[in-house]
């Protein structure tokens, strides 16, 4: 199937899709960044328009300064801070939204070019604006997340900041795929029903779970807990952990149950890692040895991050690049499953 009428169209969408991707991954890379430095809740406002440009006198600083000082963050936690303190936090959430709002708008306006000129087939077109639609959500669900802050707690929701990441993945996944699908000018659906794939799938969901966790650790701050690796403390299960009924083990609250599961799924990730790397060994599938090998070692740099990350303190630049690895080891995993689908579409 043709998707486009021009080779010039085609340079044209590849390169809009490749851009946007690059904005997305920049975007988790920043929102990750924010949420470390703790700068989520400074705006305290959720203005779309008149929100685009930042405090421009000292009299628009004072406003918005008075108006962090109203939440429980400042009462509780930055009791003693200062203006020029507070504006450092203030940015790193105002270039959060403004980059949100620059994706919002560079992904609609060729979108609709491309509707009306007709570029691109009909399946894409409603792919993409699906796509844009989460967008919009995204956003949203942002200010959904930064309003759990602003009353009675010190920081956003966990389960939101989990939504709102889980969202950002989704978009760069969907955007990936369908960038993947246009280069080689061949449609193929991600859900799709071969069996010899269900291990790629299970693989690709365990790390929509882990991303998941990884946002309830940020959101708990649970990884200022049990700061050793391999053993928390001296225990391999959390000391701390008290149970008494069944639902406990479930209790996503739980500063130090969140950090277990989080490191569990990790070696859980590893685990049928390998045995995908056996599969494709014993079925001789020498086409996914390149995107296996590469895959491999990003999710050793991941796993490498993950644990100075945690004991080292936290450090902010180990903990962003932690984020950060994490885009590309799921754009090289859809690389890899991509590739496995591809052979049975032949």
């Amino acid at each position: 199937m043709m998707i486009l009428k021009k080779n010039k169209d085609l340079k044209i969408i590849k390169l809009w899709l490749f851009t946007s991707i690059c904005l997305i991954g920049l975007m988790i890379a920043v929102g990750g960044v924010t949420r470390l430095t703790g700068s989520g809740l400074s705006i305290t406002e959720w203005n779309l328009f008149s929100g685009i440009f930042p405090p421009l006198s000292e009299m628009d600083w004072e406003k918005y300064f008075l108006l962090y000082q109203t939440i429980p963050q400042f009462e509780l936690i930055n009791k003693n801070i200062t203006i020029d303190e507070f504006k450092f936090i203030f940015y790193w959430e105002y270039f959060h939204r403004l980059l949100g709002r620059l994706i919002g708008l560079f992904f609609l306006l060729p979108l609709i070019y491309f509707s009306i000129y007709k570029k691109i087939d009909k399946k894409y077109l409603f792919n993409f604006y699906l796509i844009f639609i989460l967008i919009c959500l995204q956003g949203f669900v942002g200010w959904y997340m930064v309003k759990s802050g602003l009353i009675n707690n010190t920081s956003v929701s966990h389960y939101r900041l989990s939504l709102h990441l889980v969202i950002a993945f989704i978009i760069l996944s969907s955007l990936v795929w369908n960038l993947m699908n246009i280069k080689n000018n061949k449609y193929l659906n991600f859900f799709n029903t071969f069996k010899n794939t269900i291990i790629f799938k299970y693989f690709i969901f365990l790390l929509f779970c882990q991303i998941v966790m990884g946002a309830f650790v940020s959101g708990l701050g649970a990884g200022r807990l049990y700061q050793t690796w391999p053993l928390m403390n001296d225990t391999y299960f959390p000391s701390d952990f008290q149970f008494n009924k069944l639902f406990d083990l479930i209790n996503f609250n739980n500063h130090s149950l969140v950090q277990f599961f989080h490191r569990n799924l990790a070696y859980l990730i590893f685990i049928i890692f390998i045995f995908i790397g056996y599969k494709i060994k014993k079925e001789k599938m020498i086409y996914l040895y390149k995107p296996y090998f590469n895959l491999l070692i990003l999710l050793l740099v991941q796993i490498i991050l993950g644990i100075t990350t945690l004991i080292s303190g936290l450090n902010l630049y180990l903990a962003g690049l932690h984020q950060i690895s994490t885009i590309f080891l799921l754009i090289f995993t859809l690389m890899l499953y991509k590739k496995s689908i591809a052979q049975f579409n032949e």
